[in-house]
């Protein structure tokens, strides 16, 4: 991949990408993405199959993109291109038993941007040699935003539905995104069951990062911005759990808890990696 330095940030020369099978291959699974997009809102019963061959498609490219021949690179573009993909593979293997299109129209198009911007925005190489513990932290910690992801997507659709029956305005919910969607108190159901899941792998993340920060990342622990924010969305993904157990937490409140916590994760990595590898132009891991 050409590599070009502007301003002190690593960025992909305009339109050089299209010289290599990567290059092709990203704009076919882009493409794909918004077919299946489309093809799934009009309720087709292959829908979900394209979607399967974009992933597949979207695979090669986003380990190409991770895993140069100058060593590993995870920037923020990678990371979100990362997470989306894993986001939709679940959502693929949700789908066998409960309706999921509509979430997937949702996230499809927005993996198909996410695929493109590694090619402009490709991060810093690691620096140093990377710790065979550094790899499973950083899985772990991704599959752990996809499910997230999910989550937040399936708490805007929970907010919307809650308004609409609120209004008294159910014809509004015959729209075709609505119907490939489970119902209200199914979506409550699966919103807990995905923030469980995350929140455990957001722990095991957490822990490992502290108990073996220095075969990790090489360094001691210490409490940046990533860390604190990091600390932050569990704290508030931890206390609507236990508010959910405990004190039958539930309904809109939950789900704006849910869209709070996935925001402020998304600061802690994503946004933290935009500023210091686009603005600033500098790599910390």
């Amino acid at each position: 991949m050409p590599i070009r330095k502007f301003d002190g940030k690593y960025m992909v020369s305009p339109l050089s990408f299209l010289n290599h099978w990567q290059g092709w291959l990203t704009i076919a699974a882009a493409v794909t993405y918004l077919l299946a997009t489309v093809t799934m809102r009009r309720r087709h019963p292959k829908g979900l199959a394209v979607l399967a061959i974009a992933l597949g498609m979207h695979a090669p490219v986003l380990a190409s993109q991770i895993m140069a021949l100058e060593g590993l690179r995870y920037g923020f573009a990678s990371a979100l291109s990362a997470t989306l993909w894993l986001a939709l593979v679940v959502l693929v293997w949700e789908a066998r038993r409960s309706r999921l299109e509509g979430a997937a129209t949702v996230v499809a198009p927005l993996a198909a941007v996410a695929l493109v911007l590694p090619w402009f925005f490709v991060g810093h190489v690691f620096q140093g040699t990377v710790s065979v513990l550094f790899v499973p932290h950083l899985l772990i910690g991704t599959l752990a935003y996809g499910v997230f992801l999910l989550a937040a997507t399936l708490a805007v659709f929970i907010l919307i539905q809650a308004r609409v029956l609120q209004s008294h305005s159910a014809r509004l919910l015959d729209d075709g995104l609505f119907d490939q969607l489970p119902p209200l108190m199914a979506m409550e159901r699966m919103l807990f069951r995905y923030l469980s899941i995350g929140f455990f792998l957001l722990t095991i993340t957490l822990i490992s990062g502290v108990l073996f920060s220095e075969e990790v990342f090489g360094r001691a622990l210490r409490l940046d911005h990533k860390s604190v924010l990091t600390l932050l969305s569990w704290f508030v993904y931890g206390l609507l759990l236990w508010g959910h157990r405990s004190r039958g937490w539930r309904g809109a409140a939950a789900a704006r808890a849910t869209l709070l916590g996935f925001f402020v994760l998304l600061l802690a990595y994503v946004g933290s990696r935009f500023v210091l590898e686009v603005e600033i132009g500098r790599a910390h891991v």
